[in-house]
Formats: C-alpha cells, structure tokens, sequence
C-alpha cells in the first residue's frame, strides 16, 4: 500500500492537506504548522517517504499506525482528531476540513485503520 499525504493548506496553527491511497482520495489531514526548526510537539514531520507499521501503542493503548524512521521524532502515529491540540507531530485524519480543524475523524480513521491492516506492506510519503 502506497499512502501519500499531499500538504495543500498552511496557517500559523496548522497544516491541512489530503491522504490518497494508491493514488485515490480516501481522506483529509491535519498536521501541526511545518517549521524550519523542530519545535517538541509543535512541528509537522519532514517531508519525504517512511515506512509505516500496526503495532500496539501504549499511550493509546491499542494497535495503531506508527511511521519509522523520523528525523528527530519518536512515536509518530496516524490517528483520529481534529486540532492541532489533539496532535504532537502526528497525522490526524478526517472526511470534512475547515481552517485548522478536520471533522468526522473517527470515521475517517475507522475506515483507514480497516485498510491498513489488510495491507502487507506500508509506505508514506509527505509532500
């Protein structure tokens, strides 16, 4: 499964951008504001392309998408909610967008989740 993430909106709190799976619209995102210096839960990821895993997530406590690899980051996770409140250089996912909010993102989640588990094998990029 091949996972992009196309960033098209900035603003000083947020960056909203679309998920395509295999090049197909599956649902919108919302990252934290991309910056030139990392700031600890503040900065989006750097752009370029991760592997990603379904392994158990203690904070969450249960099974979730997690990216490898990340330059200066850790525990980097793809998951439901709607501000940039609700993520700390995580992806959060969502079916509606407005500025610096996502909506219906539990069932964008839900649906991407289902999909991810039946994949073999993962990879995302972020451009």
């Amino acid at each position: 499964m091949k996972i992009e993430v196309k960033r098209l909106h900035r603003t000083e709190n947020s960056t909203i951008g679309e998920l395509l799976i295999d090049g197909v619209w599956e649902c919108y995102t919302l990252e934290d504001k991309e910056r030139d210096v990392k700031i600890k839960s503040e900065t989006a990821i750097p752009r370029g392309t991760y592997k990603v895993i379904i392994n158990q997530s203690n904070r969450f406590k249960r099974l979730m998408p997690l990216l490898l690899n990340v330059p200066n980051f850790e525990g980097v996770r793809i998951h439901a909610g709607n501000t940039n409140h609700d993520t700390e250089g995580c992806i959060l996912v969502g079916r509606t967008r407005s500025k610096d909010f996502i909506g219906q993102s539990r069932k964008a989640y839900e649906k991407l989740f289902k999909k991810m588990q039946a994949a073999k094998d993962i990879s995302l990029t972020i451009s």
